[in-house]
This record gives C-alpha cells, structure tokens and sequence, in this order.
C-alpha cells in the first residue's frame, strides 16, 4: 500500500482490460484516478468498479484538443498531473491484416489511435510536467518485437511506440526535464483486444482461439490485466526512478520465443 500515495494518474483507455486493471491497482496503491476513453457508456460504468474520487472523461486521444481538454479538466480537479499511462489502442479495423489486404484507410485507423494518441499524450504530458517532473509509460506490444505479417499495421504501430518511447525519453534527459519515460511489452491478454485477435486465431471463435494459442510451446501462455498493471505500477512508482527509456516485457517470453 502507499507506493503511488497522492499521486494524480491520468490514464487513457480505462473503460475496461489493461486500463481499468490498472486503475484499481493504482487506487489501492494510494493515487488519484482519471480514467479516459473513447467510450462514454463504457467509462461511466467502469467507475462502478472504482473506489469513490476517481473521475472519467471522453476522450478522443487522437484530437489535440481533446488532450488539452482532459489535462486542463484534471488539472483543474486535482490540481496537477504526475502519471501518465498511454493505454488506449486499436487492433484493426478490418477482418484481415496483412500487407496485401490492408488498405491505406485501415492503416491509417489503427495508426492514428496507437502512434499519434500517444505522440500527442507524450506532447501534452511534457508540457504539463516538465517542471515538476512525472513519469510517462506507454503501452506497446510484443509485437512491437516481433515480426506480425498477420497483423502488419498494429505491429509497425506498437514498434512506433516503442521507439517513440525512447525518444521522449532522450529528449527529457537533454532539457534537463525530470520526467521518466518507459514501455510496457504485453502478449496477448485475457481482455476484450485479446477476445478480438483470439477470434482470429479461432476462426471466429474466441474461445477456441485461446485453446490454440496455449498449445502454442514457447508463446508462455495468456497474460491477465493484472499481470500488465503491476508492471506498470512499478514504472509509475520510485522503486523505477532509475528507469528511463526502457521497454519492459510483459509477454510470459514469447519474444524470445525459438521458432
């Protein structure tokens, strides 16, 4: 208890998975929440399984001026801003995902929401924080690792990211900013996105998707939220003030997986 004690965390994508996981994780470790996401319906409901003084708001991450709007609104209801968590993404938006089915439009989609939401997060987050420090963790992928010619414009979003991460890490550093910035590297988990790729896999069929994807030697397993939250709460605590532009695998090793 107590790790992130009257800490303002601002989370995107925190109606359900990863985001809401994180939230609770975050609540019971002390800090005050907002929970932001696309949404409206889904946010309201999941702050029923948040403790009382979380706050939620609709957020487009891929307005600028929606990011302004939900700084300045946390801002003014907590009076700063010191943890960011870039969760928000998208998957696809199409049945298939590869070099030759994927048109402009759906790389465009699935781009807009996993690079430039977070590109705009980061921006926005400098801004607020860079004289009183904070710390920024974005969420990428194993496939960020990894080839994905399966899924080829969520695999060159999350390696964005990534690099993106480290960038806005570096150029902290050389400002002079006290500002941490690091990624978080999951397989698929148990969440709705996982339900999503799993149906892939299983042919329309979630469940039998997950079947086939344990059999899988090497792949480590499905991951829960929770496995993913705690290791973004590490990143947002000051157990990782020595932490800065790292990429923290979250995946049970399927990266290093032996094909």
């Amino acid at each position: 208890m107590g790790r992130l004690n009257q800490k303002v965390a601002l989370i995107t994508g925190g109606a359900g998975g990863i985001g809401l996981a994180t939230a609770k994780l975050f609540q019971a470790e002390g800090a005050k929440i907002v929970v932001t996401d696309k949404n409206a319906e889904a946010g309201k409901a999941a702050l029923n399984a948040l403790e009382a003084g979380a706050m939620f708001l609709s957020h487009d991450v891929t307005s600028p001026d929606a990011w302004k709007s939900v700084f300045e609104q946390t801002i003014e209801q907590f009076g700063r801003i010191d943890i960011l968590v870039n969760n928000a993404g998208l998957l696809k938006t199409a049945p298939t995902q590869t070099l030759m089915t994927t048109d402009l439009a759906h790389w465009r989609a699935v781009n807009s929401v996993n690079v430039e939401g977070v590109f705009l997060g980061c921006q926005t987050a400098v801004r607020h924080m860079k004289e009183k420090g904070g710390v920024i963790v974005n969420i990428a992928s194993v496939a960020a690792n990894q080839s994905t010619p399966n899924l080829i414009s969520y695999g060159a979003s999350k390696a964005a990211v990534a690099h993106l991460t480290k960038s806005v890490a570096s150029h902290c550093l050389y400002q002079g900013y006290p500002i941490r910035c690091n990624s978080v590297h999951p397989n698929p988990i148990k969440t709705a996105m996982g339900d999503e790729l799993m149906s892939q896999m299983g042919g329309g069929d979630p469940v039998a998707g997950w079947r086939e994807f344990e059999k899988v030697k090497g792949y480590g397993g499905a991951g829960e939220p929770d496995d993913v939250a705690r290791s973004i709460l590490f990143l947002s605590s000051d157990e990782a003030r020595h932490t800065n532009g790292a990429e923290l695998m979250v995946d049970g090793g399927m990266a290093i997986r032996v094909s």
